[in-house]
């Protein structure tokens, strides 16, 4: 009889998590607005919200089964986790509810309905500089990335302006990564971006970025010309110095950095970085060439950093997590955030629930 009673209690507790399904499951195309942000010490936070990840089955997760993709490829969430979020159809395929040994196959498509908790960013206003009809210009302040991706969809640029300013559509002209503060130009409509874009692609638009680096930099100019390899799943670079022949090829993309000294204090340089070309991390990874890595750039200060794969997390914030340095988080550990129902609902599936933001954050800053 006790076993009964459990199997229906279980039954109960599925088939209340399915009704959950009913509420409304915000998708990319739900604009940010003034509400969904709270800020406590410093931090811009986004008020918890259902979302849908989409995903498509590649090559690589094709033959195995729902939950070891899931436990194996999205390492935040316990095994525990994935399948129960199974079993209530908080993940489906095909838009449809599968077994937990269900083995998927090569192009289905996989929906996860999460309750999610954005990571905070710096409680720093986006700066319009210049509003003209075609385009804007903002000054992007460090944290904050640049459009949706990963754990981040409201607290962007995108998303911030959307909201405090009504801007939008927006088209970035250029990327800036989230730890970079500096000028952001974006097209307001998809004319002026393409037009920017040719102009880019011609070589007639240049950057500049200004770096603290470690130790003492040449007084004359660098110029750093070493292919950048990008490992997208562990999201760092590595530089390959050398040119392809028989017996070794190089796997990166060519890549080429002018590096000027600004100034030094005998510790630290401040150092102008002019990349003639745009390769991910490219400026981090040059500079680490020369042996004068950016002074607190955790994810290339060290070889010793733990993958984000292992951890289940970003790669900046994986490296602070391994190296522990108080210059590249806000030491979460401070964070007295006391949960308050009028701030979101506590979801009885999440694993981040009752706290705003996401287990296990360090909010990593000023990286270049």
């Amino acid at each position: 009889m006790k076993r009964d009673r459990d199997e229906a209690e279980e039954e109960g507790n599925e088939e209340r998590n399915k009704r959950k399904m009913e509420i409304v499951w915000q998708t990319p195309a739900h604009p940010a607005q003034k509400q969904d942000y709270v800020f406590h010490n410093g931090k811009r936070h986004v008020r918890p919200y259902y979302f849908e990840f989409v995903s498509h089955v590649n090559k690589r997760w094709e033959g195995k089964t729902i939950v070891d993709l899931f436990a194996q490829e999205f390492r935040g969430r316990s095994r525990d986790y994935y399948v129960s979020a199974v079993k209530c159809g908080r993940i489906q395929v095909d838009g449809e509810n599968i077994p937990v040994s269900y083995i998927v196959k090569r192009c289905q498509k996989i929906s996860h309905f999460l309750h999610m908790h954005e990571p905070p960013v710096m409680a720093c206003d986006v700066e319009v500089l210049q509003n003209e009809p075609d385009v804007l210009t903002v000054c992007k302040p460090a944290s904050v990335p640049v459009h949706p991706c990963g754990q981040y969809r409201k607290n962007t640029v995108l998303g911030i302006l959307q909201a405090e300013y009504g801007l939008a559509p927006l088209y970035p002209i250029h990327r800036l990564d989230r730890l970079v503060s500096g000028l952001l130009i974006m097209a307001k409509n998809p004319a002026k971006a393409d037009s920017f874009r040719q102009h880019i692609e011609a070589g007639l638009v240049q950057k500049q970025y200004v770096a603290k680096v470690v130790g003492v930099f040449l007084d004359a100019e660098q110029v750093v010309d070493a292919n950048i390899d990008y490992n997208a799943r562990e999201g760092r670079s590595t530089a390959e110095v050398g040119i392809s022949n028989g017996d070794t090829t190089l796997k990166g993309k060519a890549a080429c950095t002018k590096f000027t000294r600004i100034s030094t204090n005998g510790i630290h340089s401040i150092v102008l970085c002019e990349p003639v070309t745009g390769r991910t991390h490219q400026i981090r990874v040059h500079l680490q060439c020369t042996g004068h890595p950016i002074a607190n750039d955790m994810l290339y200060l060290s070889d010793d950093v733990v993958n984000r794969s292992t951890l289940g997390t970003t790669a900046d914030r994986a490296a602070a997590l391994s190296g522990g340095s108080p210059e590249t988080s806000c030491e979460s550990h401070k964070e007295e955030y006391k949960y308050c129902s009028e701030d979101f609902s506590i979801d009885p599936m999440c694993t981040h629930c009752p706290n705003l933001a996401p287990n296990g954050v360090l909010l990593a800053v000023n990286v270049e």
